[in-house]
């Protein structure tokens, strides 16, 4: 049902009442509304910047209500006014207002203001299904749908957003542009600046895209990994300092350069180098099965003893001592080095040792050797 050129010919409105009975219902305070009388059967046309033009006839149209029976005005209307004053050239919104487009011409054109330019964005969709993405979704898979936390106050939920996940705002924009457009190149990974230059409108995909969060991800690593070793450093001090840790400066910013390689987000600066601030309280299954034997402790014992004497506790002479011991005793590193790394980090797998152990030093690599050797007797 529309309220249109023909419906309200039979509706009780100030069309079909004679005006003394109009002007006594509002002296009485009867409560009314104000709607937008279209023309009849007049095309509304204009340029969409993703879609073309857009042709909609008035007789397929509604008359809108402008100012609700509190004389409240309506969103078509306070829209349009707050756009012409802001001096708004550009209208960028989702294609779910594009039926709305055709009234909001009329609005400007009833005004005699200049339309600004439109632009109806493709809609964002669900990663593993037809339809818009929403809110439930990321509950759902696990991922932020807003770019801040937001919480809402009548439930006192609190949904996450991109910032306090760790999402760097260059990173964010990267992956947005991206959902629905492409510079016709290969190239993924742009700088603000860059994007600024390269991104068309014009250009911008008329289906909707996809979400892909593991994407959104894999900028984010990318711009994390592109940092300076000074601002990597930050961020490190940063996440340390939230959670009560502490690191050497003159170490920050080897640990943040050496950590950056396995980091998506600023916390697994740390996260991903926890051994590096604290003894292992656990250690690896897996490499404790396979690669500790029965001749691990006398290993890790003379490598104490040589790494003791060292003078100079640095990556380098850490290396050429056990590389040392490797060739003295003619073992392979595979012999050695995994059940020396488990000893140390209680990881498998993880950045250079000899970095590792210069970080840490001489005192805590010893230690952590010797609590290794009581622990897994």
């Amino acid at each position: 049902w529309q309220y249109n050129y023909i419906t309200r010919e039979n509706m009780k409105n100030s069309l079909t009442l004679a005006k003394d009975e109009v002007k006594a219902k509002i002296a009485a305070g009867e409560p009314y509304v104000i709607r937008m009388k279209l023309p009849r059967d007049h095309e509304v046309r204009f340029e969409d910047t993703i879609r073309g033009w857009v042709s909609v006839n008035t007789n397929n149209m509604d008359d809108k209500v402008l100012f609700k029976g509190d004389g409240m005005p309506t969103y078509h209307l306070a829209n349009i006014v707050d756009d012409h004053l802001m001096e708004i050239s550009h209208v960028i919104r989702g294609e779910e207002w594009l039926p709305s487009a055709p009234l909001h011409v009329l609005l400007y054109e009833a005004f005699g203001w200049e339309s600004p330019i439109f632009a109806h964005l493709p809609l964002l969709l669900k990663p593993d299904g037809p339809g818009k993405l929403s809110k439930r979704d990321g509950d759902r898979l696990g991922f932020p749908v807003f770019p801040i936390d937001w919480k809402n106050d009548e439930t006192q939920e609190t949904a996450s957003g991109y910032r306090e996940t760790g999402f760097y705002p260059d990173a964010f924009i990267n992956m947005l542009a991206l959902l629905g457009w492409n510079p016709g190149t290969e190239q993924e990974v742009f700088s603000l600046q860059e994007l600024i230059e390269a991104f068309d409108l014009g250009s911008v995909s008329k289906s909707g895209a996809k979400f892909d969060f593991e994407k959104g991800k894999w900028f984010n690593q990318v711009y994390l990994r592109g940092m300076s070793e000074e601002k990597l450093a930050s961020a490190l001090k940063t996440e340390l300092n939230s959670r009560g840790l502490h690191c050497d400066e003159k170490h920050l910013g080897t640990v943040a350069m050496m950590m950056s390689e396995r980091a998506t987000f600023p916390k697994d600066l740390v996260t991903e180098g926890l051994f590096l601030f604290e003894r292992p309280s656990t250690y690896d299954e897996k490499t404790l099965t396979k690669k500790w034997s029965a001749d691990s402790p006398k290993m890790m014992e003379d490598i104490s003893s040589r790494f003791l004497a060292l003078v100079t506790f640095d990556a380098a002479s850490i290396e050429s001592c056990f590389k040392g011991y490797l060739t003295e005793k003619e073992l392979g590193f595979g012999k050695v080095g995994p059940s020396f790394r488990l000893a140390v980090t209680g990881k498998g797998m993880g950045p250079s040792m000899f970095t590792i152990c210069e970080v840490l030093g001489k005192e805590e690599v010893l230690a952590r050797i010797s609590l290794a050797i009581e622990k897994l007797k």
